[in-house]
């Protein structure tokens, strides 16, 4: 029944893991959770009695245990692709209830805690990759395998003359199933809220040791008896991931680099209607991603080259005064006059070309 019941766990794992990719945990992490736990029935063993209203000497005793309390913490590691490994300790504690025995049901007193180590593998679901498009809930799911030791406080319960007390303690190997869910806290990077359902079982019954007691002849006995405990359990934890980024919102995006070219006559700065049209556009086409915009003036080779740098700087600064006057902001423009160096059409010296006389206008 055991192995039934990890392989189904087991399943539901793999067939997740295999339709969606993981929100991602990368590296050490902490966590802690605490809630409430439903401890199933303990079945034990009632001691031979000589009470003659007894139908049998010797019968099955169910103990039931009050709504218990749970805690947890563990420190884990996230591998960065939805899969992550921790090892957790466990505390649990219920005070005694009722014990049922012989069809009759009397009270039982006492208190009952559990010590546990489980090493856990889960993995998280990121929920964008099944088509819903969120990140603030990561749902996830995880099989825990460890030692729990379970230890009875004076738990004791009359039924007939016979009288019933363990103080006593064991362990044995357990497993543990686990379905939950977090939600990321935006204002601190690396912490979240954690909400989970466990389901509890061990391999085996522990032996706890007692005393019996006659009532109607005052003898006293040792008595071993098994138990066996089952438990369903709803935590609320946080968790927080070491060296976790904050999340920066995105850029606005920069305009890529746009060039706007402007022709001049021969030995010319002056504008012509068409330049200014260009201008024009130029200075329209600057948005917010704009930050600096170049003004670099060019001329032909067919004139001495000291002068050709003095021309090529006046048709510069005649652009950006245009530019200016259109309303770009005098701080964002760059004047730069490189003569006639970088020709559009490659020439030899003294050579008139009128696509070489020009200013590039460069928006970045």
């Amino acid at each position: 029944m055991v192995p039934m019941r990890l392989a189904g766990v087991a399943l539901t794992i793999v067939s997740l893991a295999g339709s969606a990719s993981a929100q991602q945990v990368n590296g050490f992490y902490v966590g802690g959770g605490a809630g409430a736990t439903i401890t199933g029935f303990t079945k034990t063993a009632l001691a031979p009695n000589s009470d003659s209203t007894l139908s049998s000497p010797r019968h099955d005793l169910v103990r039931k245990w009050e709504l218990g309390s749970k805690g947890v913490l563990s420190l884990g590691y996230g591998f960065g692709n939805g899969i992550r490994a921790e090892i957790e300790g466990q505390l649990q504690y219920n005070e005694g209830s009722s014990a049922i025995a012989f069809h009759r049901t009397v009270p039982a007193n006492g208190n009952m805690m559990g010590y546990g180590v489980m090493g856990n593998i889960l993995y998280d679901v990121d929920l964008r990759s099944i088509g819903i498009n969120t990140t603030a809930v990561v749902p996830y799911v995880g099989l825990g395998l460890g030692y729990m030791l379970w230890s009875w406080n004076d738990v004791s319960a009359t039924v007939g003359d016979s009288r019933q007390v363990f103080d006593d303690q064991n362990g044995l190997l357990a497993y543990q199933a686990i379905i939950g869910a977090s939600f990321p806290i935006a204002s601190v990077p690396g912490l979240s809220l954690t909400v989970e359902y466990r389901y509890y079982n061990e391999f085996g019954d522990p032996e706890l040791k007692g005393k019996v007691t006659t009532t109607t002849t005052g003898t006293t006995r040792s008595e071993t008896i098994k138990i066996g405990n089952y438990g369903h359990s709803g935590l609320i934890g946080l968790r927080y991931t070491f060296g976790t980024a904050p999340v920066v919102a995105a850029a606005a995006p920069v305009a890529s680099a746009r060039t706007f070219l402007v022709f001049f006559d021969w030995d010319k700065a002056d504008l012509t209607d068409r330049a200014r049209q260009v201008i024009g556009e130029a200075a329209s086409a600057r948005g917010a991603g704009v930050t600096r915009i170049e003004v670099n003036g060019f001329t032909d080779r067919s004139g001495p080259a000291d002068y050709n740098m003095q021309l090529s700087q006046r048709r510069a600064n005649a652009v950006a005064a245009e530019l200016i006057r259109r309303g770009v902001p005098r701080n964002k423009v760059v004047t730069r006059g490189f003569g006639e160096e970088n020709n559009l059409v490659p020439t030899t010296d003294g050579v008139r070309e009128p696509q070489n006389r020009r200013v590039e206008i460069i928006l970045k």
